[in-house]
């Protein structure tokens, strides 16, 4: 079967743009194109001077181990120029008979089936994913008695082909995307301890594949360093997941026994996206991801960006119409407080590629937050409408951002969209979805708060909104911007002026409480620190009197504790801190466990 590359008429540089990307800084590295079995000598790539590609370039009769990197690196390098489609239909032939060519159509549709959500795409990505292990698994070693790096050790490196190696890690990355499309597919407890299972084969697998490297001495073979660099992906990934994850979670997953290491795991993912392998990009995903949001979620704040950002333009340069590299640019904008700069970034992202719109809904959602922060609720309304609209993700979070930012628009406004904010704030509840058989925290989080805005008069109109930003982060992504936290904090003082002059007999204490540990991390950011101690423990204080907001008082310590921690105090942060395990049952628990696990374990290796 043909593969098409269609003809651009009068623009052979734009018409092999592709190409250029491909050979630019890769020459007797990564991609020979000259010597690539799937190129004519008329699609080679000489001194940079191109001349025009053929209509088709056939199927390649045969494959091994170096042509099969080699197509599998051109078609990775096709979808990260946007061009997904013909990077599907390089790959796709070859994918029940070549280890890297299965990995990587499996990840293409599991990344697919994520975004859109559509069943239809997560069932295709599960099926890929479950070939993909197929395909792998012929290549393994079979009916083996012992771990390959057991049986290296006593009959020498010859016991086992090269080939077989770069087959587990194959085997154990597939069995990583089988997990994560099955975590969405099948919400059972069976389906989730089986995704456990996966991750601890693959862990293990990743493990032996490394002490098999030990053993090996003065391997130069041009597939040797794929192997090095897809084995410092895993375990830099697994290093760097398992440390986030509290030891009471980890037995849920199965995952006795392991433990992971931070700082080894982000050095083993910048030494894998520094070096030409076939992962060296969801390497450089991977450490993107984590400082762009887990870090932001759950980091403590002391951390430098540079090596990354280093990294990350090198990147940015060799594809600079990629979707995902655009989108984080415009995620480091936000961070260091230039929405402005982001919504540009964003903007572009949505223009560049127009083939898989669902990337257009993270677009939508961070255009969504630039505009709450600058307090732009018109526009942020147009992006929680695009979302509920064309979205799969979570309607529930959707519809209440619609509702919250309402809350805060001119009534004629209101009125010219034909919307009803109490029906929005009532109808969230309608509109959750369960994982594993129960709620998503978040969803929970908002149909509760929908019912009680939805029934209930006296509260402030920004409260929502102001309370939805802490869920979500939203004051540690401002911190940078000192004059929108203190406008933040201006609207704070004023809800807790009108709250206290009409106080609600129900909700009083739960509302005022809210505001003050808000203002107490409005403070924190601006470096007032006494201050906003005071408010904290004001929180504290009214523990008792709390009647539905029983999240604030755990989630007080948690500031209360970072606060003495950025202040050196690392006893009074760690009591603080301690003190949250005393909490149970409350909104958003297993997010701040996540937290406090990790500021607890920062804390102590640096007392």
């Amino acid at each position: 079967m043909p593969l098409i590359l269609r003809k651009r008429e009068n623009n052979p540089e734009e018409k092999l743009n592709m190409l250029h990307t491909l050979s630019e800084g890769e020459k007797d590295q990564e991609v020979n194109l000259s010597r690539t079995p799937l190129l004519s000598k008329r699609e080679s790539v000489q001194d940079d001077k191109f001349e025009d590609a053929y209509e088709i370039i056939p199927v390649a009769t045969t494959m091994n181990l170096i042509s099969s990197l080699e197509e599998c690196t051109t078609g990775l390098y096709l979808f990260l120029n946007n061009r997904f489609s013909e990077a599907i239909n390089l790959i796709h032939p070859w994918s029940k008979n070549s280890a890297y060519h299965a990995l990587l159509y499996s990840m293409l549709m599991v990344v697919k089936g994520i975004l859109t959500f559509e069943p239809q795409d997560v069932q295709m990505g599960m099926n890929a994913a479950k070939d993909a292990l197929k395909t792998c698994n012929n290549f393994r070693r079979k009916a083996r008695m012992m771990s390959l790096s057991h049986l290296v050790s006593r009959q020498g490196i010859k016991a086992i082909k090269e080939e077989e190696l770069h087959a587990e890690v194959c085997y154990a990355e597939c069995l990583i995307l089988k997990s994560s499309i099955a975590f969405i597919q099948d919400d059972s407890l069976i389906g989730f301890l089986k995704s456990g299972i996966n991750i601890g084969i693959s862990y293990q697998i990743y493990k032996d594949c490394q002490q098999v490297l030990t053993l090996m001495t003065n391997n130069q073979s041009k597939a040797h360093r794929h192997l090095v660099g897809g084995i410092k992906f895993g375990l830099g990934a697994f290093n760097l997941m398992l440390s986030l994850v509290p030891p009471k979670t980890l037995k849920l997953l199965n995952v006795v026994g392991y433990s992971g290491d931070r700082e080894v795991g982000l050095t083993l993912l910048h030494e894998s996206a520094s070096e030409t392998h076939i992962n060296n990009i969801l390497s450089v995903f991977t450490i993107l991801f984590y400082y762009s949001y887990i870090h932001v979620a759950f980091g403590l704040g002391k951390v430098s960006h540079s090596a990354t950002e280093s990294l990350f333009l090198i990147y940015l340069r060799k594809f600079p119409n990629c979707i995902v590299l655009k989108f984080f640019h415009a995620r480091f904008s936000m961070l260091r407080g230039n929405f402005e700069k982001a919504q540009l970034k964003l903007h572009e992202c949505i223009f560049t590629q127009n083939e898989w719109k669902q990337a257009h809904h993270l677009c939508y959602w961070e255009l969504m937050w630039c505009h709450i922060f600058l307090q732009d609720w018109k526009q942020a309304y147009h992006y929680a409408t695009l979302l509920f609209q064309h979205s799969r993700w979570s309607k529930a979070t959707y519809m209440y951002s619609k509702a919250i930012l309402l809350a805060l628009l001119p009534s004629d406004f209101v009125k010219s969209v034909s919307e009803d904010m109490k029906m929005l704030f009532l109808n969230v509840d309608n509109l959750r979805i369960k994982i594993l058989g129960t709620p998503v925290p978040i969803e929970k989080f908002v149909a509760e708060k929908g019912q009680r805005y939805g029934t209930t008069t006296g509260w402030f109109t920004a409260q929502p909104i102001l309370e939805f930003i802490y869920a979500w982060s939203g004051f540690r992504v401002m911190s940078k911007r000192i004059e929108l936290i203190a406008s933040w904090l201006s609207i704070i003082d004023k809800g807790k002026d009108l709250l206290q002059e009409n106080p609600n007999e129900e909700y009083g204490t739960d509302d005022l409480s809210l505001l003050n540990l808000l203002k107490g991390l409005c403070l924190k950011h601006l470096g007032k620190y006494l201050k906003a101690e005071h408010y904290f423990n004001r929180v504290i204080q009214k523990e008792k009197s709390l009647k539905y907001d029983h999240y604030l008082v755990p989630y007080t310590y948690y500031e209360l504790g970072i606060l003495y921690y950025l202040k050196g105090d690392y006893d009074s942060a760690t009591k603080n801190l301690g003190n949250i395990k005393n909490y149970k049952d409350y909104s958003m628990e297993s997010r701040l466990q996540f937290r406090a696990h990790i500021a607890l374990e920062k804390i102590a290796k640096e007392k």
